[in-house]
């Protein structure tokens, strides 16, 4: 029997062979392979745990090795594996047989009493080590759900040592639950929608309590059918921000496949709750206009993920945008472009995948009052202009759809355009066909089409050509803007149902993609 552990270290991590060797000399522990202090530390809480778990602590001198050597070993996951590998080997001196023969991964932190506590990182482990062929784990009981979501683990959820032990001789103890095995693909917590599936609307996610803000419903509609990037920009009140928050409840659920490297990243992040063990719900992630670039990229002495990795597969929301730093903003253009994102320290590298649909809210101007008929704007027009060049035109230009909010207010904030809208359930049906559309077509949402792609998925016929042609003119659009006009008609097209690109579609594209800038200029 091989006993590994797993170092964790940015995305991918490492696993780590655990050998013990018991030789004759003055009763001592030592331990080798560059450990850090909580790893040196678990002498101690390791020796306790034996002793008050019923069993007798060796009393020859332990050599406790942790390779590869060169690579640094951190956290108090490697508890439990040392003092298994210290059981077994005294076992095994003292002519006890009957061990599995199969290698084992195994993670967990151990109180003085002899419990196991919950460690962070089992689902990356768990997927590391099956990988690499190594299908038997023993993590802690609190872990034990998270780490059965990978594919063809054979997962022990332990809750005292000497459980652990007595698992390391019997294979029964690695069977798969039977309700595991009968599991469904209906996620929890959601419901279907003609074959898509969708998180149930909760109190608070209604979009029909939103009223005269319906061109950003309908942005906010396409934006979801096709994972496009948005940005809107409206006067303080008007209700943008209330309706991006609802976002969550018109977005599809992950598949299987997208779930379980969104799993692994909020695995290393420590983020795992008990009861949602893999995340199908796509995340949602709000990060405050004060973070910095590494809490935005990530980073650290772990390479620990960043709020776009956070957000992968999901959405990231960028309320007040312009009042990030510009540094933060002009950073997530890579990871827009790649949907990955490189961190680098100390002399190791990691790659973290970084694929999110981004949000944005903004106002007009700092005070918010610029263009409005009941309030006075303070801002000067230098700081207008400083105001929005914060965003940049390459940025800009990754952002697919842009939305001019107006603020539908009278002068005691009474809303003046109480059009009903659709609600969130009439909303979903349209995505729905938007997905299953897009699924059958290519099998990845429009807004990620390569240019390769969108020739071959978006034909447009003439009409459409001479529509976009004379926008091209008008507004002066980029080779970058003309794709993203084209994908947007495409996601128009599949949520109306209609195998072409029409003119409508495009016009109505074009009309999502005019720079918002020079709308409110024209204010």
């Amino acid at each position: 029997m091989k006993i590994y552990s797993f170092s964790p270290f940015g995305y991918e991590g490492a696993l780590v062979t655990v050998e013990v060797d018991l030789r004759r000399g003055i009763p001592a522990i030592d331990i080798v392979g560059l450990a850090d202090s909580a790893v040196k530390e678990s002498r101690e809480r390791m020796q306790a745990a034996i002793r008050n778990s019923g069993f007798q602590f060796p009393l020859e001198r332990v050599l406790i090795s942790l390779s590869p050597a060169d690579l640094r070993k951190e956290g108090a996951g490697f508890d439990l594996p040392v003092a298994l590998g210290v059981l077994s080997a005294g076992a095994e001196n003292a002519g006890v047989d009957g061990f599995i023969t199969d290698p084992i991964l195994v993670m967990g932190e151990l109180e003085l009493s002899g419990h196991i506590r919950a460690v962070k990182g089992i689902h990356a482990a768990v997927s590391t080590a099956v990988s690499c062929g190594i299908m038997r784990c023993i993590v802690p009981i609190q872990n034990a759900d998270e780490a059965r979501e990978v594919t063809g683990a054979q997962v022990f959820g332990a809750e005292k040592l000497e459980d652990a032990f007595r698992a390391l001789s019997d294979v029964s103890f690695f069977e798969i639950p039977a309700s595991k095995l009968n599991k469904g693909t209906v996620p929890a917590g959601c419901e279907e929608v003609d074959g898509v599936y969708f998180p149930k609307i909760s109190p608070g996610y209604e979009y029909a309590e939103i009223v005269g803000q319906q061109q950003l419903i309908r942005g906010l509609q396409i934006a979801a059918a096709g994972g496009h990037n948005l940005l809107a920009v409206g006067a303080p009140g008007c209700g943008k921000t209330m309706a991006i928050q609802k976002f969550p409840a018109i977005n599809p659920v992950l598949s299987l496949e997208e779930a379980q490297s969104v799993t692994r990243i909020w695995s290393l992040a420590g983020l795992i709750k008990p009861n949602n063990p893999l995340i199908r719900i796509p995340p949602f992630r709000i990060p405050h206009q004060t973070a910095s670039i590494e809490g935005i990229c990530g980073g650290g002495p772990n390479c620990r993920p960043g709020e776009i990795s956070l957000a992968h597969n999901g959405v990231l929301f960028l309320d007040e945008a312009a009042e990030f730093r510009s540094s933060v903003l002009q950073m997530l253009r890579v990871p827009l472009e790649n949907g990955s994102i490189t961190l680098s320290r100390a002399g190791r590298s990691t790659n973290y995948p970084a694929r999110f649909q981004l949000l944005m809210a903004s106002n007009h101007c700092p005070c918010g009052n610029y263009g409005s008929k009941t309030k006075i704007c303070l801002c000067s027009s230098k700081t207008i202009d400083q105001y929005w060049k914060k965003f940049s035109a390459p940025l800009l230009d990754r952002v697919d759809m842009r939305v001019f909010v107006e603020n539908n207010t009278d002068e005691n904030g009474e809303a003046q355009n109480r059009t009903s809208l659709l609600s969130t359930a009439e909303i979903r049906q349209g995505i729905a066909k938007a997905v299953t559309a897009q699924r059958k077509r290519q099998g990845i949402r429009n807004a990620r089409l390569a240019p390769q792609e969108i020739l071959e998925h978006c034909p447009i016929s003439r009409e459409v050509q001479e529509v976009l042609d004379k926008a091209v003119m008008r507004n002066g659009f980029s080779p970058r803007s003309v794709s993203s006009c084209i994908k947007v008609s495409r996601t128009i097209a599949d949520i109306t149902g209609e195998k072409d690109i029409l003119p409508e579609h495009m016009a109505e594209s074009i009309e999502f993609h005019k720079l918002c800038a020079n709308m409110v200029l024209e204010l």
